[in-house]
């Protein structure tokens, strides 16, 4: 039990350096892809949306409706946000990940990362995840 907990803690305590990111400057093509598939969401419009996912994301969920439907129930804050704000573009462990900050209908703040991914030239979004807020010194 104790081998075992003390290679946890090593595992652990090596993460940080997979971790490590660099900001990037913007790339407006980046914020173009995910806008757009944010107005096609706004406008019920998950065929179009869909094809801004990249194809490990269409494997997924084979069909428009079917991505539509996760988003809707899984991700509110990005089916119909209130407001969209840009902030960083980092690059971590090898991926490209773009914040976004969303104000949905109620006024509440979400931070969530964009993994993008360049396939055939075009940039798709291959995930998305919800960070926790950042927490503001008093």
């Amino acid at each position: 039990m104790r081998k075992l907990i003390a290679g946890l803690t090593l595992a652990l305590s090596m993460t940080g350096t997979l971790w490590a990111q660099d900001v990037l400057a913007p790339e407006p093509a980046i914020e173009d892809t995910i806008q757009s598939q944010i107005d096609a969401f706004l406008q019920d419009d998950v065929g179009t949306a869909f094809t801004f996912a990249a194809p490990n994301i269409r494997n997924i969920f084979r069909t428009p409706e079917n991505f539509g439907a996760m988003v809707q129930q899984g991700y509110p804050m990005v089916w119909r946000p209130q407001s969209v704000t840009f902030g960083d573009l980092r690059s971590i462990a090898g991926g490209l990940y773009q914040m976004v900050i969303l104000t949905d209908r109620a006024g509440n703040l979400h931070y969530v990362d964009y993994r993008m991914s360049m396939i055939d030239g075009q940039w798709r979004i291959s995930g998305v995840q919800i960070l926790k807020a950042p927490e503001v010194a008093a």
